[in-house]
């Protein structure tokens, strides 16, 4: 569940989006394309087709089960949706780097994942 603490607003053209302490969306409802581009470039990635097949993963499976994947649910969800070479932890840490399950659903414009510190 999304926070509905506001820490700070990020600018996506003429729209503002709030933001939790931790740069999650505290309106889910606020996600488009252009606040995952906005999001992503706050992390230095600039997203290419291999992100956005992650991400529909992501948002597939919270649709799905209404909660974002921790790394493992995650791992298994993208071998199942894209083939075993992209649901590898090393991808999806070349991609998301650090915290993978983490980056990639505050990117996606879900909540934070469940038991992920």
């Amino acid at each position: 569940m999304a926070t509905t603490e506001i820490y700070r607003y990020l600018l996506v053209g003429e729209q503002q989006v709030a933001l939790d302490p931790e740069g999650y969306l505290v309106v889910l409802g606020d996600w488009t394309p252009e606040v995952a581009r906005s999001l992503a470039e706050e992390e230095g990635i600039t997203l290419t087709d291999e992100h956005w097949e992650v991400i529909q993963v992501l948002r597939d499976f919270y649709q799905r089960f209404e909660q974002a994947p921790a790394m493992r649910p995650l791992v298994k969800a993208v071998a199942r949706a894209l083939g075993e070479e992209k649901g590898r932890s090393i991808h999806l840490m070349r991609l998301f780097p650090g915290s993978p399950a983490k980056l990639a659903a505050r990117i996606a414009g879900l909540p934070k994942p469940t038991h992920c510190l």
